[in-house]
């Protein structure tokens, strides 16, 4: 009888023990969700400021930004790359000469570069130059193809001709992109620059674009002698350059509102005129230029969420549509904007008129697809 007791009152303790230990980790769940749905939405808030900080200064940020995330890459895959590498407890040799740590600087091996940096980094490597080292068989082609160049960015590097010769053991200074590298004299300008190395007067955005060039003023792009640009595509010749002024925020006859909208999915070209830009990792859009202006069109039908010259800086005088789909688009530079916040647009509806305000070198449309918040490549969205 009394060992039946006993027997009840431990099963009682367990069953007791049992309901306990599940109520704690009922607990404990909804403890964890509630704690990481704070932090998440922390996260989310943090990172949406930042975004936008740099995106209201792209450019003055840019290079210490890339500089910092270059380094701390470098850092983490010298550190754990050759755990990461290793599928054993001991490394191969091949192994220990993928770990070796990279210099963006100095001599560089082209293999060991490329095994090491993510795609954008390694293709323009922080807009650094890196020294290549001529070795047996190599030609100023195959080195090209090693670095994704065209064979005429290599020889203007270096003072080189298609007739010139190259042997083992010499040097050559690899630049990041394809195009030429210029040292600032005393009366340059990005118009002046632009139009020696073939650039129009659209073009020339180019130089303002690209993350690592800077200036002494964001806006008016002075420079002083004795610094070097990077002039992406440009080439060793002449050709006419057209510089414009800017203008603050304009605003013209307002087109009128839409009603209901909706949109289709996919867009129309917003412009007329030629791509004077490219999509890039440093220039995530499009530039459309025409020097007679014209009318710019919103791409697919929506809501207007932002429009007018709201920071002073930047884009200049723009409109950006919210296409209730997750897409939206944004148009920049216009000389007069012809839309309001809040008002809806059908697709291929007048937004404004193009023009060069902002951080602008010419008359153009700088035109962005944003999904979900990421740029992607209007080119592949346009019909």
């Amino acid at each position: 009888m009394l060992n039946r007791d006993l027997q009840q009152r431990h099963q009682g303790k367990l069953k007791a023990f049992s309901k306990d230990l599940r109520s704690f980790f009922h607990f404990l769940r909804i403890y964890s969700k509630i704690r990481l749905y704070i932090i998440f939405d922390f996260f989310e808030k943090f990172k949406d400021s930042l975004v936008a900080l740099l995106h209201q200064k792209r450019g003055k940020y840019a290079r210490p930004f890339l500089h910092f995330g270059t380094i701390a890459l470098s850092f983490f895959m010298v550190i754990f790359g050759p755990r990461l590498l290793s599928s054993g407890d001991e490394m191969t040799d091949s192994q220990l000469v993928l770990a070796a740590p990279i210099l963006a600087t100095g001599t560089a091996a082209a293999p060991d570069f490329y095994t090491y940096q993510a795609e954008e980094v390694r293709q323009y490597r922080g807009g650094e130059i890196i020294t290549h080292i001529i070795e047996d068989g190599e030609t100023i082609s195959t080195i090209a193809e090693r670095y994704g160049l065209r064979n005429a960015t290599i020889l203007w590097a270096n003072n080189l001709t298609e007739k010139s010769t190259i042997k083992p053991g010499q040097s050559l200074e690899i630049l990041p992109v394809d195009g030429v590298r210029h040292k600032v004299v005393r009366g340059d300008t990005i118009y002046s620059i632009g139009k020696k190395y073939g650039l129009n007067g659209s073009q020339v955005q180019m130089i303002v674009d690209y993350p690592f060039n800077e200036f002494l003023n964001d806006e008016t792009f002075d420079l002083v002698a004795g610094q070097y640009l990077m002039v992406p595509e440009g080439k060793l010749q002449i050709a006419a350059a057209t510089p414009t002024s800017t203008s603050r925020s304009s605003f013209g006859v307002l087109t009128p509102d839409a009603g209901t909208v909706s949109a289709t999915g996919s867009f129309i070209w917003p412009a007329s005129g030629g791509i004077s830009q490219g999509y890039a990792f440093y220039h995530k859009a499009i530039d459309i230029s025409n020097l007679a202006g014209g009318a710019i069109l919103a791409a697919d039908s929506g809501v207007i969420t932002v429009a007018g010259w709201v920071d002073g800086y930047g884009y200049g005088n723009r409109v950006m549509i919210d296409h209730g789909n997750g897409f939206v688009t944004l148009y920049a530079h216009l000389s007069v904007v012809q839309v309001q916040v809040g008002q809806r647009v059908g697709r291929g509806d007048v937004l404004g008129q193009m023009g060069s305000t902002g951080r602008s070198t010419g008359t153009h449309l700088h035109f962005e697809i944003r999904q979900g918040g990421a740029l992607q490549n209007p080119l592949n969205f346009l019909r």
